[in-house]
């Protein structure tokens, strides 16, 4: 008889089994049995460490907890405190969800995470742009990154601090890590606001809208008209409307601090359908920040363009053909991140 070898897989360990293929059938029930017993004895939980729990980190850990994202969640904060308090009141409503752990911890909790998302920082005051954010963050941020690259190296870091792109520039040279595992949350949600509010005047559901903004998640960011469309159909729309449409998707953050203090709720989906691409390795296309090399001309700054994640983090990055107005657009916003890397003398 032809003897077989079947080899069961895991991120991290593997086991061969040999048997004789005419026994087979006689042993498969017991055969499959010990698979599923091996598998789960080399199971390793799914942790998610989500660093400052203000308003964008403690809604973005209770959405991650709701959508049963992964099996650990460890929350981190200066003020220890506040982290234990949100800890405590998400573990009372565990009994309402799948099993999962919470805790507030410490940064040596970072050593066994998937994904350390990093949403501390100062927050955006009201007529703030995201660049008056730089210099006091970036102080901040450089005592949270050390510390968390002292214990975690071979995870994926998911930047969400504005100004994100600078941040996530910041973060990767710091790090020393390939650029694919340092991703910021780019123009996710911008690209998300725009389709919401494309699909609310055309009175189609959003999720059926594809149009993209790229470039800075701020001022300098650019819609792409050239590729938007719906299910292949040009968006027919006159220049007033476009103009409109794009200036309440770049100015919705002010809209909203004005009135509320805080952007949170929309964020906190946009990362948690990044961490669902990466845990279930969909090889999503999201519109992320990532380190550019040679994009129309752009490298050596981190930018919101449409990226292919999975496992492993951005896989590859789509270049958009755009036409000459929208490369113009995208180089002017390029440029101006580079002048803030020097700014800050990175």
């Amino acid at each position: 008889m032809t003897k077989i070898s079947l080899m069961v897989s895991h991120r991290y360990q593997c086991l061969t089994i040999n048997y004789l293929q005419g026994d087979y059938f006689k042993y498969e029930p017991l055969l499959l049995r010990f698979i599923k017993l091996i598998m789960a004895s080399f199971s390793k939980k799914t942790r998610i460490v989500v660093i400052g729990v203000g308003a964008v980190g403690s809604t973005t850990a209770y959405t991650l907890l709701l959508r049963e994202r992964m099996d650990e969640l460890v929350l981190i904060d200066a003020n220890k405190e506040k982290a234990i308090g949100d800890a405590l009141d998400m573990n009372h409503g565990l009994a309402f969800l799948g099993k999962a752990q919470v805790w507030a911890g410490d940064y040596e909790d970072c050593a066994e995470a998937d994904i350390v998302i990093i949403t501390a920082g100062v927050a955006q005051r009201p007529g703030e742009s995201r660049v008056d954010l730089l210099k006091r963050n970036v102080a901040i941020f450089e005592s949270i990154t050390t510390e968390v690259l002292k214990y975690n190296k071979d995870g994926i870091l998911l930047i969400a601090t504005n100004p994100v792109d600078i941040m996530s520039y910041f973060t990767w040279k710091k790090s020393g890590w390939p650029s694919h595992r340092v991703i910021g949350s780019g123009t996710l949600l911008d690209t998300a606001r725009f389709r919401y509010l494309i699909g609310d005047k055309l009175k189609i559901d959003p999720r059926s809208v594809h149009a993209h903004i790229i470039g800075e998640h701020g001022d300098s960011e650019l819609p792409v008209w050239s590729h938007a469309n719906i299910a292949g159909s040009e968006i027919v729309l006159n220049e007033n409307d476009r103009e409109e449409l794009f200036h309440n998707t770049r100015d919705a953050a002010y809209s909203i601090i004005q009135a509320k203090g805080a952007t949170y709720y929309a964020i906190a989906l946009a990362l948690d359908r990044i961490c669902t691409a990466i845990l279930k390795n969909e090889a999503a296309v999201l519109n992320v920040s990532t380190l550019l090399n040679n994009y129309h001309g752009i490298s050596d700054v981190y930018l919101g363009v449409p990226c292919i994640v999975d496992r492993s983090g951005v896989r590859e990055i789509l270049q958009l053909n755009i036409n000459e107005e929208e490369q113009e657009l995208l180089k002017k916003s390029g440029d101006k991140m580079k002048e803030l890397i020097r700014y800050i003398s990175l």
